[in-house]
C-alpha cells in the first residue's frame, strides 16, 4: 500500500466535495469514482469526488467537508487509499508535552524544540503541539498549537491525531494517574502513542544483563544495594557509580572510590559545584550517603566503574541518539563525544564538560584504528535498542545511549533514556545530525500511522 505526497487545498464550494486532479485520481485509480469517504485522524465524511484540470496532485476540500472536520491547514499531505472506497489525507501527528501557561512559551524549555518539529513536521504531514488539558474527549478534538506565517504559536481545534510523540517532560506527570488514564484513552482508541514514559535505570540494566547479545556491554549492575555489596564491589572494581535509578543529568550521581591504603572517596556535585571526600572507613562514607539522602537510597543503583579512553586525562564518553526510521529499523543518527570536566563525577556539559564529534575523540584515542571503533559502537547500539525494544511491551522509536569505551575498544552501555535531551545537536559539526533525527521522527510517523514513505510515488 503506497502513499503519494499531495497538496491539500480549500475551496468555498458548501456542499460536502473533494475535488481532486486528474492525475492523482488516476494514480489513486478513483477516475470511475463519484463518492469517496475522506478520512483525517478519527474523523470521516462522505463525500463527493469531482476532477478538475489541473496538472500535479492537487485536492481542494470544501467548506462544506471544513464545517464538519477540522483540517488543520493547506499545504502538503500524504493520502492514501486503505480501503475500497476510503481516501485517507494525513498523518495526523500529536506533540505532547507541557508547561506554564505562558503563550509565547507554552513548553517551557522545550519550545524551541517543539518549533522545530512543527516546522519540519508541516512540510510533509499535520503537526500540532498539545499539552494534556487540551484535549475534549467528548468532541474527539484538540485544541493545539500550531505555528503561523511569521512563525508565532496560534491555536486551532484540530483532530485527535494518528500518532502520538510523547515529550511529556517530567518523571513525575509521566507516572502519575491521570497520564495512565490518558495514555489509555489513546490505546483505546487505536492511536498509537510513542516513547510511552521515562525508563527505570535499574528495570533497562536488569533486561539487558539477562539478554544473551546485549549482557556483555553492560557493566556490573544492582539495584537498591546493601552496604556489604558496595563494598565488595569496591573491594573487587576500586570505584564505582552511585546513580537514583530514575535520575537525569547527572543529578546526584556519585563516583566512589577505594585505596587500600588511603581509603575512600566519594565526588560529586554539590551546591559548590564539584565535591571531593576522603573517609577513612567504609561506614564513615555510609554514613555521609545516608544523611544526604536517607530513604531515598532505595531507589538507588550500583554500577562497576570502568576505565574509559581519556583526553588531556579527563574521561571521555558518548551519547548516541537512536531513531527508528520510516522502514522500522533502528540507526545512529547523531553522536556526541563528551569530554569530563576536571573533578566531574561526570561528562555532562553543566558540570564542566565539553562536546566533541565522535571522529576528534577517537582518532585522537586510536588514529588509524578509529573509524573501525566507531563503526563497531554504530553496530553495538543498534543491538542494544532492539534488545530493550524486545523487552519492552510498549512503543519505542527514540532511545539515548550513554555508552563507554575503554582502551582495549570494549564499548559499555551505562545509561539508556526514552526521552533524551538535545544538547549534543548545539555542536556546530552536529546540526545536520540533528536535523537528521526531526526527519527521523516524522519518517516513523509515516511508518506507524500507516502511511508507509518507502513506497511513495
Amino acid at each position: 500500500m503506497s502513499s503519494i505526497f499531495s497538496n491539500i487545498h480549500f475551496s468555498n464550494q458548501p456542499e460536502k466535495v473533494v475535488f481532486m486532479s486528474a492525475s492523482l485520481m488516476n494514480s489513486l485509480g478513483l477516475a470511475s469514482r463519484k463518492q469517496i469517504q475522506l478520512r483525517l485522524g478519527r474523523d470521516a465524511i462522505s463525500a463527493s469526488l469531482k476532477p478538475i484540470e489541473r496538472s500535479g496532485k492537487h485536492i481542494y476540500l470544501s467548506s462544506g467537508i471544513r464545517n464538519q472536520i477540522p483540517v488543520p491547514r493547506r499545504g502538503p499531505a500524504y493520502v492514501i487509499l486503505p480501503k475500497e472506497g476510503e481516501l485517507r489525507i494525513g498523518p495526523v501527528v500529536g506533540i505532547l508535552s507541557d508547561g506554564p501557561s505562558n503563550y509565547s512559551s507554552p513548553f517551557g524549555s522545550r519550545t524551541a524544540y517543539i518549533k522545530q518539529l512543527l516546522r519540519e513536521g508541516n512540510k510533509r504531514m499535520f503537526v500540532y503541539a498539545f499539552a494534556p488539558k487540551d484535549i475534549n474527549w467528548q468532541k474527539e478534538t484538540v485544541y493545539g498549537y500550531m505555528l503561523g506565517s511569521n512563525g508565532e504559536f496560534i491555536r486551532k481545534t484540530v483532530p485527535l491525531p494518528d500518532v502520538v510523540y510523547n515529550r511529556l517532560p517530567s518523571r513525575r506527570t509521566d507516572f502519575s494517574p491521570f497520564t495512565n488514564q490518558l495514555r489509555d484513552r489513546f490505546i483505546r482508541r487505536n492511536i498509537v502513542f510513542f516513547n510511552w514514559a521515562f525508563f527505570n535505570k535499574s528495570e533497562i540494566n536488569s533486561q539487558l544483563e539477562n539478554d544473551i547479545q546485549a549482557g556483555r556491554y553492560v557493566p556490573e549492575t544492582y539495584s537498591n544495594p546493601s552496604p556489604e555489596r558496595i563494598k565488595d564491589m569496591l573491594a573487587r572494581h576500586r570505584f564505582l557509580y552511585y546513580k537514583p535509578s530514575g535520575g537525569s543529568l547527572g543529578n546526584g550521581i556519585y563516583r566512589l572510590t577505594y585505596h587500600p591504603k588511603k581509603g575512600y572517596y566519594a565526588r560529586f556535585r554539590g551546591s559548590g559545584g564539584n565535591t571531593l571526600l576522603k573517609f577513612p572507613s567504609f561506614s564513615s562514607l555510609m554514613r555521609m550517603l545516608q544523611a544526604r539522602h536517607g530513604s531515598s537510597l532505595k531507589n538507588y543503583v550500583i554500577q562497576q566503574g570502568i576505565r574509559l579512553i581519556e583526553i588531556d586525562g579527563c574521561p571521555i564518553d558518548f551519547r548516541f541518539h537512536m531513531h527508528k526510521d520510516g522502514k522500522n529499523r533502528w540507526a545512529a543518527v547523531g553522536i556526541g563525544a563528551k569530554k569530563a570536566g576536571r573533578g566531574s563525577v561526570t561528562t555532562h556539559i553543566k558540570n564542566g564538560g565539553s562536546l566533541m564529534t565522535p571522529e576528534q575523540a577517537l582518532s585522537r584515542v586510536f588514529g588509524s584504528r578509529s573509524q573501525a571503533v566507531l563503526d563497531k559502537a554504530k553496530q553495538t547500539a543498534v543491538m542494544l535498542a532492539e534488545a530493550i525494544e524486545n523487552h519492552s511491551p510498549h512503543t519505542l522509536a527514540e532511545i539515548g545511549f550513554d555508552i563507554g569505551i575503554d582502551e582495549d575498544e570494549k564499548i559499555w552501555m551505562f545509561e539508556a533514556n526514552s526521552k533524551p535531551g538535545r544538547s549534543i545537536f548545539a555542536h556546530p559539526s552536529l546540526r545536520e545530525e540533528g536535523k537528521a533525527s526531526v526527519v527521523h521522527i516524522f519518517d516513523h510517523c509515516l511508518y506507524l500511522s500507516g502511511f508507509y514513505r518507502g513506497n511513495d510515488s
